[in-house]
């Protein structure tokens, strides 16, 4: 454990209880694309899943901090939470925008786990990180919304039964900012005309697709909030995203830490244990340090959201902080094993690729610094 906060030691120990059953068998044999049903199943009996649902729906009304401690556990474990964690991400959407009948359809299904919210469509294969930019339009008919385009990267839409979506209800060059003219929706996405999904093979197993909406139905009612702040509303996923992608990397690390630690105690090399040797220890220790720092930044954001605060900065930081952390883990614990870092069975290789995603997703790393050079320190804007 990194930051010590024992008010949620009980949590913890319950989570963990749950991930028990899943060892690093059960998610090594899921590579390269199989979805862990059984894990997700396990984790929505036990109340996780819906951790983030108020209590009168169903849920666990737990706060984003509680709900970050979740993903940190399943990480530490060993497992990939990445099956699982949009539905506590795109959850503030739904909780602080949509409207009371919007919540009562769906969020006692989330709870209970009748219905999976999974799906967030908002990356384009034009338009990358410069959400802005992105084409996929959704147009008033008689029945509701029409939608045509294409969605990148939207992890999980093929396991799950809602889809949070973002498109343009006004064209880019009719809008005064490029901010203004997106609109969110959220839908049952089970079995619609003219909906495609595409899996994308990748270096992890990260169940992610392409969807492609050619004449799609929406109902009316499937707008979240006002047509036209959408992009304003998913900020509050995309903040949530970023504390909550800071928490698993976190994990990641421990793990990765705890692993090597273990290892460099009992290897012994030239009469004594390889942790003896400054080669191997001091990497270790820094990323220690390094995790240690980037948690108390991880709890500060999520503090800060909880309590309805301005937490860009700080959410961006964690994320940005947490990734380098366990990105460093891995690599001091991948040179700790040596060759054994590289055999499946040790579950090493697999932690290291899946952590080195965080760099890159769900925001480059240079596109964090260059957020905090803007909007923190005040210096030109450089893209």
């Amino acid at each position: 454990m990194l930051t010590e906060k024992p008010e949620f030691d009980d949590l913890r120990a319950g989570v963990r209880q749950v991930c028990a059953a899943f060892d690093g068998a059960y998610w090594r044999g899921l590579e390269p694309d199989s979805y862990p049903e059984e894990f997700v199943t396990a984790l929505t009996l036990a109340g996780y899943l819906g951790a983030l649902v108020p209590e009168e729906f169903g849920g666990g009304g737990a706060t984003l901090t509680e709900a970050s401690i979740i993903l940190e556990e399943i990480s530490a474990s060993g497992g990939n939470p990445s099956a699982c964690h949009a539905q506590m991400y795109v959850m503030g959407t739904l909780l602080r925008h949509g409207s009371p009948e919007q919540k009562q359809c769906y969020l006692p299904g989330i709870a209970d786990g009748s219905l999976r919210l999974q799906a967030f469509g908002v990356t384009e294969p034009g338009a990358g990180s410069e959400t802005t930019r992105i084409r996929t339009r959704a147009e008033r008919v008689p029945e509701g919304w029409r939608i045509n385009g294409q969605k990148i990267w939207t992890s999980r839409a093929l396991y799950s039964d809602l889809m949070l979506l973002l498109a343009r209800t006004t064209p880019y060059e009719d809008c005064a900012k490029p901010t203004e003219g997106l609109s969110a929706f959220i839908f049952d996405m089970r079995d619609l005309p003219g909906m495609a999904i595409k899996p994308i093979r990748t270096m992890i197993n990260h169940n992610t697709t392409e969807v492609f909406f050619d004449d799609v139905v929406i109902p009316a009612d499937a707008l979240i909030g006002e047509e036209g702040m959408g992009f304003r509303y998913i900020l509050d996923g995309m903040n949530a995203e970023r504390i909550l992608i800071a928490s698993e990397c976190l994990g990641d690390g421990r793990f990765l830490l705890e692993r090597a630690v273990e290892y460099a105690s009992e290897r012994e090399v030239f009469g004594r244990p390889i942790g003896a040797n400054q080669g191997v220890q001091f990497p270790l220790a820094r990323a220690y340090a390094s995790l240690r720092a980037a948690d108390l930044v991880r709890f500060d954001a999520a503090a800060r959201y909880d309590r309805g605060e301005k937490c860009a900065a700080e959410a961006n930081m964690a994320k940005f902080l947490a990734s380098e952390a366990s990105w460093a883990a891995a690599n001091a614990s991948l040179d700790t094993h040596g060759g054994f870092g590289f055999a499946v069975e040790y579950d090493i290789e697999r932690k290291f690729r899946e952590t080195r995603l965080y760099q890159v997703a769900p925001i480059n790393n240079n596109l964090v610094l260059a957020y905090l050079g803007q909007h923190v320190l005040g210096l030109p804007k450089s893209y």
